[in-house]
């Protein structure tokens, strides 16, 4: 593959900036998964709803979430990496505060799902930007810092609306949300080049009719699987932290369950260096490592009855999230085969 030819004091300080741009956006869209965690009971009371059924408002964001990634990653391969994720972050900034304009929770849980496929144009389509568009010596460092990027979304998420809706209404959780989203969708404009790629002629159909062969390969079905169980069980977690720490024998006030979220942070700590990690023993090693990590502490959690050692398990737990994912995005990556040999990147 054609490598960019740059000058490495102009090139070094570009990257940068189309890495940070990059970063911000992971925090931004993917913070959109976990926004309505904190809103359950502000939902169920808002709309005189069950709390099941307002939870459907993070499930639904979830799934169309999953089944965005099929659809776009093959859009991807027609019409660009660039195109996809800009138009996905406007998209995504225009729908996003229509959720607080629901006068209907039904509406609302719809409006989540296309939320949810608007924001699924974003996590597929970087990872190969970065691995068409930038230099080898580069990659490795940009992935880890958005991975990083897409973690800690999990938890700046949850912060972000319990302190929105905690001063403001509820609705102004979506308002804002959408407001960050079009200022993410502007930084793309502005400092993430296009890049010169070469698209694939296949047509798009042709394209969408591969997707099932991908479902024959056993490795990439379990890492599919994974991901969602990761995914399904993050959601759960604190799902059942906002319901449970909020009764007796805790009883936390809404300040100390978003400390209690904001521990989950130093859990944390280890993915910029999951890389080196996976280098040093091997991705099967640190998912296996990884995998071990979160079910020891997520089991310890569901058995925990004092409050120190519930938050001590929920950052073991998240530790042990925050190796997989970085190794799962690498294997998902190798194993798909992203295309990035038949393309001739360019940063212009």
């Amino acid at each position: 593959m054609a490598e960019p030819v740059q000058q490495p004091s102009t090139f070094t300080a570009q990257y940068s900036v189309i890495t940070a741009v990059l970063v911000l956006c992971s925090l931004v869209v993917v913070s959109g998964i976990y926004v309505t965690l904190p809103l359950g009971s502000l939902l169920a009371d808002a709309f005189q709803a069950s709390p099941a059924r307002a939870a459907g408002a993070s499930s639904a964001f979830t799934l169309a979430y999953a089944l965005g990634f099929l659809l776009f990653a093959p859009l991807s391969e027609r019409l660009g990496r660039w195109p996809v994720m800009f138009w996905g972050l406007l998209a995504l900034g225009l729908i996003t505060p229509l959720l607080g304009l629901a006068q209907d929770l039904s509406i609302l849980i719809a409006l989540r799902a296309v939320q949810g496929l608007a924001a699924a144009t974003f996590a597929p389509t970087v990872m190969i930007y970065i691995t068409e568009s930038f230099p080898p010596q580069r990659r490795v460092a940009a992935m880890g810092l958005i991975s990083t990027g897409f973690l800690v979304s999990a938890i700046a998420g949850q912060l972000f609306s319990s302190t929105v809706s905690g001063y403001w209404d509820w609705r102004y959780v979506f308002y804002i949300h959408g407001g960050l989203c079009l200022a993410a969708a502007l930084l793309t404009g502005l400092f993430v080049p296009r890049g010169k790629t070469v698209r694939t002629r296949a047509s798009l159909a042709a394209l969408y009719r591969q997707l099932p062969a991908q479902f024959l390969n056993k490795r990439l079905v379990l890492c599919y699987l994974i991901c969602l169980t990761i995914l399904l069980s993050f959601v759960g977690m604190y799902t059942i932290f906002q319901e449970e720490l909020t009764k007796p024998p805790f009883a936390l006030t809404a300040a100390q369950l978003m400390q209690v979220r904001a521990a989950g942070l130093a859990g944390m700590i280890l993915s910029p260096f999951a890389g080196l990690l996976s280098a040093r023993f091997g991705s099967k090693r640190m998912l296996q490592a990884g995998l071990l990590l979160a079910a020891a502490g997520l089991a310890a959690a569901g058995l925990s009855s004092t409050l120190p050692l519930l938050v001590g398990m929920s950052i073991v737990y998240i530790a042990g999230i925050s190796i997989l994912i970085p190794v799962l995005i690498s294997l998902i990556a190798s194993l798909q085969g992203s295309g990035a040999g038949r393309l001739s990147p360019y940063i212009r």
